[in-house]
């Protein structure tokens, strides 16, 4: 099984940009709306453009990359609700629910146990003020929690101009991340270091960035 990885964190704050450190020689990145990567290294990644779940969910047993981002898997989600806008009733929204659960299931059960699979995503306030994986309709948030399916959330944090994640839940986000995994609250906004602590402590060696 492949460790899934959650990347959280509303438009513009730094969640593709913190792959700008990997080497693309060890990453397959899943394109999910066809936007370039936001700095120059962009162009040397691996790169597949589709939001088609089904294809997705085939095509990652295959990957060989130790490394796989999705970006963005709201857009999964929410490409096939306007896709599906005029169809009435309640069967799109189990569609939606359904189709992102296969790609996390296949994340955890279809895959290598040396792969790392970075799934980024946007956020949104709950009722409490909040913040939780962006999401549509309530099948996800009520049967499932996708947060609840990877053993790792991140989400950004923009501080005086600069980008973090964060490691630590605060009781108000989904944040979580293994005991002793991380020693600061804060961490710099770079998959490599993230990567680098994961392989760490899970004793990844061998096929790995």
């Amino acid at each position: 099984m492949a460790i899934g990885v959650f990347i959280l964190g509303h438009s513009g704050s730094g969640k593709s940009f913190s792959l700008h450190n990997l080497d693309p020689a060890n990453v397959a990145v899943i394109n999910v709306v066809g936007k370039p990567l936001p700095f120059k290294n962009g162009k040397n990644f691996k790169m597949v453009t589709t939001d088609d779940a089904n294809w997705i969910c085939q095509k990652l047993p295959t990957i060989k990359e130790p490394i796989v981002v999705i970006d963005d898997f709201q857009y999964i989600m929410a490409n096939e609700f306007m896709r599906n806008s005029d169809v009435k009733g309640f069967d799109k929204f189990t569609s939606i629910g359904r189709n992102a659960w296969n790609i996390l299931n296949t994340i955890s059960h279809g895959m290598k146990d040396y792969q790392r699979v970075y799934i980024l995503s946007h956020t949104e306030e709950t009722a409490t003020g909040g913040t939780k994986i962006k999401t549509i309709g309530k099948m996800l948030d009520e049967k499932i929690t996708p947060e609840g399916m990877v053993s790792i959330v991140l989400q950004t944090k923009v501080d005086d101009g600069k980008n973090y994640f964060l490691t630590q839940n605060n009781g108000a986000n989904t944040v979580k991340t293994p005991f002793e995994m991380f020693d600061d609250a804060l961490i710099p906004n770079d998959l490599k270091f993230v990567d680098g602590a994961i392989c760490d402590y899970y004793g990844i060696t061998g096929e790995q960035s």
